[in-house]
């Protein structure tokens, strides 16, 4: 099958999402419980070296970023880098990076879901989190069976709220740091305590490495749109270079305001019950503060719900039309949705409900397997990059990956390192333990798939 012959078999979405769409989309992606509260888990490993391990995460996150820009701007398709995959890596590794795609969107909805349970509990403590859960499912899965400019509208404004809580978070943070606000909180809290700006070393900058990845994850979200997209020529690149230099500010002053403002050992923890930002306006003695930052922090999940939603089912149409999942799961409505692909995908938040109910550590083991799927995404995409040079040549493509092939080799490595890490840590083995046999299972799968459809034919 030539390239073509891959964008038409997933024709039919409406092209209806603009490029200032896209880019809140990514970014309403990307900031979410990784940043509002697994920040915490970051940040009790690694103290305010922290801000160290988010900058290793966001150089990995620079080198994917532009390596899928060159292939989008080709290939704008649903399936975007799982097909990139079955194009340039064959029919195996397309079937299992999107299969892996779209359980990583299903479990990181649960994940979400489970964090709005206890932001909720800030207000309520005797309700359940599954209650939540199953509320806040119920609304973004509504909101992706609408024409997809509905869904890019409610995408936009959700992340404009919480993107506008940021900035002023961070003028507010700094204000007070510096005292041009009341008295000066200083930097005493990042160097000053006992272990100083390293108190775990560099082993814990290490491990927090691994939260900081996560809390990026979402980047590729944006390629998803490309078949969505009114001009993917144009608004994929520039969407994925303004959201890769907005994310990185966003996360390192957003951090270093709460390790300024707070001692890590307060703002720190290996079993996340509260949002550090909620945290630090409640020990700052602000007004309502508080209070409207676990808003703001509620919504943020409710918004990376709804692009988890989004582009789980987008990814699980183009198995549809690839032949790789029942033909009615490819199938549009009248405003040109994959309906049935939707609410498969949304059902998915019924296993984040049972997790939240059976143990409080809920969000961490949904954590650790949407990491592993990740891991192996991008991976993928970095080596999908590799092959797609040597059939495109640089001076015939709109945009060019800087530093190729350094990029690429370094961001691989980078990541094969956390996976090994992953491995040997007792606080990251769920992500191996469920990984591995995921990947036993799905290959298993795409095998008989094969002969099925062999026999089929």
């Amino acid at each position: 099958m030539d390239e073509q012959a891959y964008l038409d078999r997933e024709a039919g979405l409406e092209r209806g999402l603009s490029k200032a769409q896209i880019t809140m989309i990514g970014l309403g992606g990307a900031i979410g419980t990784g940043l509002f509260m697994g920040s915490g888990i970051a940040i009790g490993y690694a103290g305010p070296g922290v801000l160290v391990s988010y900058a290793i995460a966001a150089l990995v996150a620079v080198i994917m970023v532009f390596s899928l820009s060159e292939m989008a701007v080709v290939h704008p398709t649903a399936g975007s880098f799982g097909t990139y995959a079955e194009i340039y890596l064959g029919p195996m590794m397309g079937f299992i990076v999107r299969y892996t795609y779209w359980i990583q969107q299903v479990l990181l909805i649960g994940s979400e879901a489970v964090a709005v349970g206890i932001y909720m509990g800030w207000w309520f403590p005797d309700t359940p989190v599954w209650m939540w859960a199953l509320g806040s499912a119920a609304t973004v899965v509504w909101v992706n069976t609408r024409a997809v400019h509905n869904f890019g509208s409610v995408e936009y404004w959700l992340t404009v709220i919480k993107v506008s809580a940021i900035v002023a978070f961070i003028i507010v943070g700094l204000s007070r740091i510096f005292g041009v606000v009341g008295d000066p909180v200083g930097l005493h809290n990042v160097t000053g305590l006992a272990g100083g700006f390293l108190p775990n070393g560099f082993s814990g900058v290490w491990l927090a490495v691994l939260m900081a990845l996560f809390s990026f994850m979402g980047l590729e979200f944006v390629v998803g749109t490309a078949s969505e997209a009114k001009d993917p020529r144009v608004a994929i690149p520039a969407a994925l270079r303004t959201m890769a230099a907005r994310l990185f500010l966003f996360y390192i002053l957003a951090l270093f305001i709460i390790v300024a403002f707070l001692p890590w050992t307060e703002s720190g923890a290996k079993v996340v019950t509260e949002s550090p930002f909620v945290k630090m306006f409640a020990s700052a003695g602000i007004p309502y503060a508080a209070g409207l930052m676990n808003f703001v922090v509620a919504t943020a999940a409710l918004s990376a719900m709804n692009t988890s939603i989004y582009l789980g089912s987008r990814m699980l149409f183009s198995l549809a039309r690839g032949g790789y999942a029942p033909r009615k799961l490819g199938e549009l409505n009248a405003q040109h949705v994959p309906m049935r692909a939707t609410i498969v995908t949304g059902i998915g938040i019924l296993a984040a409900a049972s997790l939240s109910i059976l143990t409080p550590l809920a969000y961490n083991y949904l954590f650790g397997i949407v990491l592993f799927g990740g891991l192996l995404v991008w991976s993928a995409i970095l080596v999908s990059h590799l092959r797609f040079r040597r059939k495109h040549h640089a001076a015939d493509l709109p945009v060019r990956m800087p530093f190729f092939p350094y990029a690429q080799l370094l961001g691989l490595g980078l990541l094969g390192a956390i996976t090994v890490t992953m491995a040997v840590d007792a606080d990251w083995q769920v992500a191996v333990f469920a990984g591995g046999p995921w990947l036993v299972l799905i290959t298993a799968a795409y095998f008989v798939w094969r002969r099925v459809a062999a026999v089929s034919a």
